[in-house]
């Protein structure tokens, strides 16, 4: 199946989450938002899966590939927020920034091909950038949620949005660490060394220590919410830097390790 399908998949999946996120806004209909949001992820990662078998390497590599993933797993984040804080309105973000990624695909379709570089045909290559892009989804929420908090919220719902912007950055930081480490044990077996200050490298590192002192910042100020949520913002730019930006910064052309196209 290759990539002239993924217009019928993107539409059906899409569909299936648009209506799991309205139903989630009447009362009592949480099972039937689940199921609809998560049959289009079944949808979704079939188009996956088939990418991955036509291919014959993990869909993993161009930009394209990786904004597939970011796709599924944002709205799986979306999903399993909604069911453990009920926050309809951060289902709904989710849906539309699937939705967002996906229609940048289909306007940027980009070359898909079996072709591997050396450096990419690792057992780590998968890991690596699967926990990455569970991590970026993970922080996006934390984001959408920072945004909903300092513009549209109700009084209510401040403390139990800053327990959620809470608990998903460390969970998010968790997976940015995993992602640091297995990255790091495959620049030792690619490169010979675990870390070399590389652009992207580079930016990873101050994409975790943002995220650290948002942390700790909210250990040691708990009372002073607005500047946490604004750094939240600033985070999520550092990440764009660290996932794609750095493709477009001038020291990263013809010396990063991590451009590949």
């Amino acid at each position: 199946m290759n990539w002239t399908y993924f217009i019928l998949f993107a539409v059906v999946a899409s569909i299936l989450w648009i209506i799991g996120a309205l139903v989630a806004w009447k009362r009592e209909r949480v099972l039937i938002a689940a199921l609809f949001t998560g049959a289009g992820l079944i949808v979704f990662f079939t188009f996956i899966i088939s990418q991955w078998i036509l291919l014959q390497r993990p869909p993993m590599s161009t930009m394209g590939e990786t904004r597939l993933w970011y796709s599924f797993f944002v709205s799986l984040v979306g999903l399993l927020t909604y069911l453990r804080w009920r926050y309809k309105w951060l289902l709904s973000f989710s849906t539309v920034m699937s939705i967002v990624f996906i229609v940048v695909n289909v306007c940027k379709p980009e070359t898909h091909n079996m072709a591997l570089m050396p450096a990419l045909q690792s057992p780590w290559f998968v890991p690596h950038v699967t926990v990455y892009m569970f991590a970026y989804a993970l922080l996006g929420a934390a984001t959408l949620t920072a945004a909903y908090l300092l513009w549209f919220h109700s009084n209510g719902d401040r403390e139990s949005g800053m327990v959620m912007c809470d608990n998903l950055v460390r969970l998010g930081i968790s997976f940015l660490t995993l992602g640091l480490l297995t990255g790091a044990i495959w620049a030792k077996s690619a490169w010979g060394h675990y870390w070399s200050w590389d652009p992207k490298e580079t930016w990873a590192a101050i994409t975790w220590f943002t995220y650290l002192f948002y942390i700790h910042y909210r250990l040691n100020s708990p009372l002073n919410r607005k500047f946490a949520l604004y750094l939240l913002l600033f985070a999520f730019v550092l990440l764009q830097i660290c996932w794609w930006g750095i493709n477009f910064l001038p020291n990263a052309q013809g010396m990063s390790m991590h451009t590949y196209q």
